[in-house]
């Protein structure tokens, strides 16, 4: 089971709000997947073959059940990764599975994904305007 400590989730959650010295404590400590795992949650390829190249296959079967890829999610369930599926659903709109992040002692991750989710919905807000989109006014 791919279960990191609080202290790097907590910093994890850090860098995914911007904190540098959060990402340089994680790559300090060997956890540069972690550190990938902030672009890869919002489709940057280079992060995602990052994880994929160092086999990190639990964080990038994650990454994708983000994006409700029911294999990647069904990976988790078969590898018994239950706190990273949750997340996932947690980002999809599933309270259940923040009550079972919350029951399992790993209220850390359910932040980290409320993190993740809040990145993810800022980002698509920050790319809708009236100058982009499939509707674009010329400028």
């Amino acid at each position: 089971m791919l279960l990191y400590s609080k202290d790097s989730i907590e910093k994890t959650i850090a860098w995914v709000e911007g904190d540098t010295h959060a990402k340089e404590w994680l790559l300090k400590n060997n956890f540069e997947e972690l550190v990938q795992l902030k672009d890869a949650a919002s489709r940057y390829p280079k992060a995602f073959e990052y994880l994929l190249v160092h086999k990190h296959v639990i964080l990038a079967a994650f990454v994708n059940a983000v994006w409700e890829d029911k294999k990647a999610f069904k990976l988790l369930m078969d590898k018994k990764e239950f706190h990273w599926a949750a997340m996932a659903n947690y980002i999809n709109g599933d309270e259940n599975a923040a009550t079972f992040l919350h029951k399992n002692n790993l209220k850390h991750y359910a932040e980290l994904a409320i993190k993740i989710q809040e990145k993810i919905r800022r980002e698509g807000d920050e790319g809708t305007s009236i100058f982009s989109g499939p509707f674009k006014i010329q400028k």
